[in-house]
């Protein structure tokens, strides 16, 4: 194992990488940029190094003064946890070049897999089925509209280096393919660096699953299961869990999906942590979406049911040593959900919110984690992706793991700031969710839902989501933007009538 470790990131993730390094005794390096001077992955680590001013391009993505932290404080190996530079392979190698163990897959299985439409090419040589669509990138309008014509119409246009929703267009007719085209490469090219795209049949509200997978440096590849992650808005997700409703129904589908991953995994030449993602449509048949080289952040879900630590593995192989399991000693027990908590504003399109935290009442109890960057008193700024914390919960199974979660909800309690915690008691309190029917347009669907409900149109009214729809126009018309609280039954008395929110 290393002797110190430098955390090349910021917020929960890095907290989270912090701790499991002090739990194998291993010292560890913080960097940070100017507001985030204070921030608890800053104290909670045994150094911290300032690396530069709040914009990410000359800090937290500042491949020299990362590497020069390292230096300066002896650090042998470091962590780059997702976002930022951690599917990097520029990056990547220059660790390498610097004797610094970067605690990942190698750079080129980064590259290889970071092109999208080289990742979709290789999938199929292994065998797996791809969503339909270019082979190559589309590097002109004409050539994005045959690509679109022989697919069919929806198309999703996306970014060839892309992720994370951005440079992401739905276009579903012809005469709206120019404008999309022009807005996603630019927001490519801003994204990425690279403003390519490729086009891809969109599939009518699939569920959207991945598969975890890990290797070492030995040749030993296995899978750890599958987390579903339908619910999304923007092409982020929100909720995750493990199992998948689907998979619990169709026990053989888990089996196919990790021992596609694998194969996809293995003719990259992965090593470390990585997902697998694919869409499953309304037939069962499911498609390779593409591969995430790094941990991911829904990965708490599947440490929950399989009872391993992947930070802890992510170390143990870096360092050379084989992974602790081989496929037949996996197991699964029992449900996960996470839930992303993000300084945001569910009821104005997601929209971020960043400010001062006011005050913060995190929930506990049996079954109940949460992975937290964050605390009373400090001011999430405007530079960096909102997410403030992820919500996980643990039962024996799905129906014990929701009363959980909505338990949880209803404890936390974040005032200073907008966030999506009255939204996600919303979801879990949802019947279409709670019977486990998900897929990728859940969110707007939700919201229509929601919509019919609050007006009374069409006979019986949801009481849950009315109060709920009318407990968001309480909050958008009493003028303060700067608060939230939790869930809805916290603004409102039994009297009816809204409280003033603080």
């Amino acid at each position: 194992m290393f002797a110190k470790v430098l955390v090349a990131n910021r917020g929960e993730i890095a907290v989270r990488v912090i701790r499991a390094l002090r739990e194998l005794g291993i010292a560890s390096v913080a960097v940070y940029s100017e507001p985030d001077r204070t921030s608890p992955h800053v104290r909670l680590a045994d150094e911290a190094v300032a690396i530069g001013p709040a914009p990410a391009a000359e800090s937290y993505l500042n491949i020299p003064r990362i590497l020069e932290a390292a230096r300066a404080t002896g650090a042998g190996a470091i962590h780059p946890g997702y976002g930022f530079l951690s599917e990097n392979a520029v990056f990547a190698t220059a660790c390498e070049e610097a004797d610094l163990v970067f605690i990942g897959p190698p750079a080129e299985a980064i590259r290889r897999m970071g092109s999208k439409t080289e990742a979709r090419a290789l999938a199929s040589r292994a065998g797996v089925a791809v969503v339909p669509g270019t082979a190559e990138a589309a590097a002109t309008l004409d050539q994005a509209r045959d690509a679109a014509r022989l697919a069919g119409y929806p198309v999703m246009l996306k970014a060839s280096a892309g992720g994370g929703g951005k440079g992401m267009r739905v276009v579903r007719h012809e005469h709206d393919l120019a404008a999309a085209f022009r807005d996603a490469s630019s927001e490519s090219a801003g994204a990425f660096g690279d403003g390519t795209l490729y086009v891809e049949k969109r599939l009518d509200n699939p569920r959207h699953i991945e598969i975890q997978v890990f290797g070492d440096r030995r040749g030993g590849l296995i899978h750890l299961g599958e987390r579903e992650c339908s619910i999304q808005r923007r092409h982020q997700k929100l909720i995750e869990e493990c199992p998948s409703p689907l998979v619990a129904a169709h026990p053989r589908l888990r089996e196919e999906l990790g021992e596609a991953a694998v194969e996809v995994a293995r003719a990259a030449g992965y090593v470390n942590a990585g997902t697998v993602e694919f869409l499953v449509d309304s037939t069962g048949r499911y498609y390779f979406l593409e591969m995430n080289t790094r941990l991911q952040v829904e990965h708490p879900v599947t440490e929950l049911v399989t009872g391993q630590d992947l930070v802890h593995w992510q170390l143990r192989v870096a360092s050379g040593l084989p992974l602790p399991l081989d496929q037949r000693d996996v197991t699964w027990r029992g449900a996960a959900i996470e839930c992303r908590v993000y300084a945001e504003d569910p009821e104005n399109h997601f929209f971020p919110c960043p400010g001062l935290i006011r005050r913060l009442k995190e929930p506990a109890g049996p079954g109940v984690r949460l992975d937290s960057g964050v605390a009373a008193g400090w001011n999430v700024p405007l530079d960096y992706d909102p997410l403030l914390a992820k919500l996980a919960v643990w039962g024996e199974d799905r129906g014990q793991a929701i009363g959980r979660l909505a338990r949880a909800l209803a404890e936390y309690d974040i005032a200073g700031i907008w966030t999506n915690l009255s939204f996600f008691s919303e979801v879990v309190a949802d019947s279409e969710f709670r019977a486990g029917r998900l897929h990728t347009g859940f969110v707007e669907e939700f919201f229509r839902r929601r919509d019919v409900a609050a007006s009374g149109v069409d006979g019986a009214v949801d009481v849950a989501l009315v109060v709920a729809a009318l407990d968001a126009i309480a909050r958008k018309t009493n003028g303060v933007l700067a608060v939230t609280t939790g869930p809805p039954p916290s603004h409102w008395r039994q009297d009816g009538r809204a409280r003033q929110l603080r």
